[in-house]
């Protein structure tokens, strides 16, 4: 994020999909957890379309798998940390995006 005003933003975390692209030893079950600059937890998120399926989708940044994790959020300006974990803490490849929507 740039600039004093607030941004939309996607945040999203992929697994599944990395294997198809034969990415080797791929999170099983990817959680993302967004927290502010104090390390307060704002939102997790695990399966995508379990909260926000409607305003993920119309983000055009949905996740290609169902399992995958999202999260859409009106952020101020600010220092954020988005975390990429499993459930069960396993550790192995995923990718973490990060998309302005503004």
């Amino acid at each position: 994020m740039h600039g004093p005003n607030t941004e939309n933003v996607i945040i999203r975390a992929l697994r599944p999909t990395l294997a198809q692209f034969g990415v080797p030893n791929a999170l099983a079950d990817p959680v993302v957890d967004l927290r502010d600059g104090n390390g307060n937890l704002l939102m997790t998120n695990d399966n995508w379309q379990d909260s926000q399926e409607s305003e993920i989708q119309a983000s055009g940044r949905a996740p290609p798998d169902d399992s995958e994790s999202a999260i859409a959020r009106t952020l101020a300006a600010g220092k954020y940390t988005a975390i990429l974990r499993t459930k069960n803490n396993a550790t192995g490849n995923g990718l973490l995006e990060a998309y302005e929507l503004n």
